[in-house]
């Protein structure tokens, strides 16, 4: 694959990530459901060997689980192979698996320590601040101090970027004044478009780059979502019963909206998940988007996206398919990055 520099940071990143929100399982609030961990980490080598050559994980999903799945696999894959590592920080959870938000200095300072410690690797190649607020709207942290402590860390060689997650413009132009960032991880997808009006127009202006979460819509525009396997999922896959796309009346137009995406893609031979994450990626200021993989056969139907160039046709296409309300701001049902 080609990479694409991320920001103005040193790293050049493969258009595809590795995605490990269900590598935590399903033993916490927001797993997606059992998960085997050696189908994760074969799904990570086979992801390096195709040429993805950065994977994003959080110490707060599976409450450290993932982050220490991601260790081993790491540990077991050649040094010219082992992907960077991008995590997240500032969710932490107590002894009952509670999660709450920290932005105080010494927590993150812990935080860092922690995953170096779970991922056993000597530096993390970016670390992020998950959420500028969670859940989201509640009273705000001092994001300046939060900035502070992970440049601390950077100088002190722990970390080698800093980016966020989750921010508005505003909230990066406060993180901007205190350190230089690499990059933001937004929510994008066709049903979430929120951060096209002012977001997308600050980072290009200011050479932050955009790594995008959930552009498949958590599988749903994936083509492999049907009404029978959403009726299946089961009791601890949050989205069972927190993401209303996948519940009725939004269900019938999301679906609709995947036959229009399989239909473009049936012109270039690729499937609906490609061509969503190709739409997401036609934008210059989007360095690259994080897709989740639970098993190698997986990646088959989603490496095509990296080169995949949509045509007006084709954007004009999947435009007139897009419902109405999808371009607002992010809504406060998004819990993860």
């Amino acid at each position: 694959m080609q990479t694409r520099q991320l920001g103005q940071s040193d790293l050049h990143i493969s258009p595809l990530g590795f995605g490990t929100w269900a590598s935590g399982g399903g033993n916490w609030e927001y797993g997606w459901g059992a998960q085997d961990d050696n189908d994760t980490i074969r799904a990570i080598a086979a992801a390096a060997h195709a040429g993805i050559n950065w994977i994003d994980t959080a110490a707060a999903y599976g409450l450290g689980h993932a982050e220490t799945v991601v260790g081993r696999a790491l540990r077991e894959l050649p040094a010219e192979l082992r992907p960077s590592v991008f995590t997240k920080g500032s969710l932490v959870w107590d002894a009952q698996g509670r999660i709450s938000h920290s932005l105080d200095p010494a927590s993150l300072s812990r935080e860092i320590d922690d995953s170096l410690r779970r991922l056993k690797v000597d530096v993390i190649d970016l670390y992020q601040i998950h959420w500028p607020a969670f859940p989201p709207g509640a009273p705000e942290q001092s994001i300046e101090a939060a900035i502070a402590a992970l440049d601390a860390a950077r100088r002190a060689g722990k970390i080698r970027h800093i980016g966020v997650s989750n921010f508005d413009a505003a909230q990066l132009e406060r993180a901007r004044a205190v350190a230089p960032i690499a990059s933001l991880q937004p929510p994008y997808s066709l049903l979430m478009r929120g951060i096209e009006a002012s977001i997308l127009p600050y980072t290009a202006a200011h050479g932050i780059g955009n790594i995008v979460y959930s552009p498949l819509q958590s599988g749903l525009l994936s083509g492999r979502m049907t009404r029978e396997r959403i009726a299946a999922l089961p009791a601890n896959d949050w989205r069972a019963q927190r993401s209303p796309e996948f519940q009725e009346p939004n269900l019938t137009r999301n679906l609709a909206l995947v036959e229009v995406l399989r239909g473009v893609g049936a012109r270039y031979g690729r499937t609906p998940a490609e061509v969503a994450i190709a739409w997401t990626l036609r934008k210059p200021v989007v360095t690259g988007a994080i897709v989740g993989v639970r098993r190698p056969d997986q990646l088959d139907g989603l490496l095509g996206a990296a080169d995949l160039k949509l045509s007006d046709a084709d954007l004009a296409d999947i435009q007139a398919a897009l419902p109405e309300g999808s371009a607002a701001p992010v809504p406060q049902s998004v819990v993860e990055a």
